[in-house]
């Protein structure tokens, strides 16, 4: 070993053995890992003989309805969100501003409320079908309960990622690109499909990836739609068959999936780098549409947001009117507010101690061990809810039964943490990263531990994102329903169970009350992400263009 190498393994201010935020986050890391570990070490173990019962008539089946499932549902996403996200960022139409945030209100729409929503409206009982057929005929309806109205429901919901992602790649492209595309003759739908599309394709796959991960994760809809994927075989394979250890290699396959959506993912986001630069970047341009251009584009942009947020959103408000907060939905909703108040507490304090961890450690193993403490986001929430529960119980068989954990409200505390840590630790990184090293570097000189640093320094500077962090966590344990289901104690219930339940029952009319209160709550994320997308539309530079793109771009009528 080299004398440099070796002074920096024992010199005194990097000496890893005495590091505490380094062996602080490899026990974090070691916590937050503990139910994959959990759930891996339990699906090398025998099932007995279920398993050739699973291969022969389960498994294959709901493999291939998953992949089926994914495949529609990713691609119609990947059209809607970037296509959308095209139009509000490069086209001038009638209601263009509007749509910008319009087209993010399906993100406060769980899947399984959407799904519930629906299966009432086109139930054949209810108008809908009244009115088809009186103008064609009934056996023609189309029917809810089916793999093609679980990718429809699923598309309404899940395509805000891809727009969300789309459009911030659109904003950051260079302009002098889509000009010289323009004063070359290029039309826009041109300029569309050679200039701004492949740019943005790795922000779209990792939309797309995103978008995945969530139809792995979902369980209310599909189940409540008669769709059986893997997330249901291994829910049933627990609860139904009996098998834990089943179920668990089922949640392995699972995992395989997540496993290679997320190379992807990881993958297109450091091709991102084909985005255009911010320093080469001028004021966006606007295609002037003409009236049937422009007709098409409103109808494009009106679509998704009156199918995936307004008609589902309108049919629970007249359900709900006709109903009374009644003490079961009460006790729901502070349930809900208490576990998502303590969720979002501990998740955000673990993601700032990760963060600036990572930001303050001179060792380069410190961001591989914060980034695997919070892969908990891409695992699906039955998956998870099954690990914590292994785990949980691995620990009250070693101690005896002197510490039970399993079906308490710790159990879902920490599922929550281990699932929303990336979420925390994400916006927080970002936060960082918009405060200079300097500061640190100063606080350090004058004989600041680090420690005093992140309280005197940081979190001062830090409470937007701090407060963005506890919102978004705060909401998605409120609309979390896998884990919950699973782990929950007995005879409690939250606002996502409750109307789970009252849906299972045929009770869809009880449940629109608790689930307007989570589409309310949900609509909290969809204003903080508008501000940070306002905020990142602000920030571009501006320009004025060359008179030949404001006659080619601006006035030229499409």
């Amino acid at each position: 070993m080299s004398s440099s190498r070796l002074r920096w393994v024992t010199g005194p201010r990097n000496q890893i053995w005495h590091d505490t935020w380094l062996w602080g986050s490899v026990a974090l890391a070691g916590i937050m890992a503990l139910p994959v570990l959990s759930l891996i070490g339990l699906g090398f173990g025998s099932a007995g003989d279920i398993w050739p019962h699973l291969i022969a008539h389960v498994i294959p089946a709901q493999l291939r309805t998953t992949v089926m499932l994914m495949l529609g549902v990713g691609v119609l996403c990947a059209i809607t969100g970037t296509v959308t996200a095209w139009l509000v960022t490069f086209c001038q139409f009638p209601g263009r501003q509007l749509f910008g945030w319009a087209l993010l209100l399906p993100l406060a729409m769980p899947t399984y409320l959407s799904a519930y929503s629906y299966a009432d409206i086109l139930d054949q009982a209810g108008p809908v079908f009244g009115f088809w057929s009186l103008v064609l005929p009934a056996h023609a309806y189309p029917r809810i309960h089916t793999l093609g109205g679980a990718i429809g429901v699923l598309s309404l919901v899940l395509y805000p990622y891809v727009f969300l992602s789309a459009r911030a790649a659109f904003i950051q492209q260079s302009t002098v690109l889509i000009e010289a595309g323009r004063t070359l003759g290029l039309s826009p739908t041109a300029c569309f499909w050679r200039i701004g599309l492949p740019l943005a394709r790795p922000a779209i796959a990792v939309g797309v990836a995103l978008v995945l991960m969530e139809c792995l994760n979902d369980i209310g809809a599909v189940e409540h739609l008669g769709v059986q994927t893997l997330t249901i075989g291994v829910y049933d394979t627990w609860l139904v068959r009996g098998s834990l250890v089943g179920a668990a290699q089922m949640a392995l396959m699972l995992l395989g999936f997540i496993a290679l959506l997320t190379i992807v993912e990881r993958t297109q986001r450091r091709a991102r780098g084909y985005v255009g630069r911010q320093s080469r970047q001028r004021s966006l341009p606007r295609f002037m549409l003409g009236r049937t251009s422009a007709l098409a584009a409103f109808s494009a942009c009106l679509l998704p947001v009156l199918l995936g947020f307004v008609v589902p959103t309108s049919a629970l408000i007249t359900d709900a009117l006709q109903q009374s907060l009644t003490p079961d939905v009460q006790r729901a909703a502070t349930n809900s507010l208490t576990l998502a108040a303590i969720a979002a507490l501990a998740t955000t304090g673990l993601g700032l101690l990760l963060a600036y961890g990572a930001r303050s450690s001179r060792i380069r193993a410190m961001r591989a061990l914060v980034g695997f403490s919070a892969l908990g986001y891409a695992v699906p929430g039955t998956v998870l809810a099954i690990g914590t529960m292994i785990a949980l119980a691995g620990i009250t068989n070693w101690t005896g039964g002197a510490i039970l954990l399993g079906g308490t409200g710790f159990a879902l505390i920490f599922a929550y943490t281990v699932r929303f840590l990336a979420l925390a630790h994400g916006t927080l990184e970002a936060g960082f990263g918009r405060i200079s090293m300097n500061m640190d570097m100063a606080a350090r000189s004058l004989g600041t531990s680090r420690r005093h640093t992140l309280f005197r320094v940081h979190i001062y500077l830090l409470r937007p994102p701090v407060l963005a962090a506890l919102l978004l966590v705060f909401v998605d344990v409120m609309k979390e329903l896998p884990a919950t289901l699973i782990l929950r104690p007995f005879d409690f219930e939250t606002l996502a169970t409750l109307v789970y339940m009252r849906a299972s029952l045929g009770q869809v009319e009880e449940a629109a009350l608790p689930a307007l209160m989570i589409i309310i709550v949900g609509l909290v994320p969809v204003v903080v992400t508008l501000l940070l997308l306002d905020t990142q539309t602000r920030s571009q530079p501006r320009v004025a263009q060359p008179n030949i793109v404001r006659n080619t771009v601006r006035t030229q009528p499409v």
